[in-house]
């Protein structure tokens, strides 16, 4: 699962720097899928429910952020 973050984040921010204007809809995806994984690990009882939701919700956080660095970047360029 850690490889697939990995390549998520950095395809989305390849994409953000690239087509700046046409990367929100892919990140809105990949953090939604993340939040199904989110919302049904949650439900598991007690401590395991938030033990469980804890990395789907650091790799959309990830996600997030990678998305938006791209972005950053691509409008700090002097072109």
């Amino acid at each position: 699962m850690i490889i697939g973050i990995v390549v998520v984040c950095v395809a989305l921010a390849v994409l953000a720097f690239l087509l700046p204007r046409f990367s929100h809809r892919p990140q809105r995806g990949a953090q939604r899928s993340l939040g199904l994984g989110t919302r049904a690990a949650g439900k598991a009882p007690g401590a395991s429910g938030r033990l469980l939701s804890k990395p789907f919700r650091s790799s959309s956080r990830a996600v997030g952020k990678s998305g938006r660095a791209g972005r950053r970047t691509r409008g700090r360029m002097p072109f």
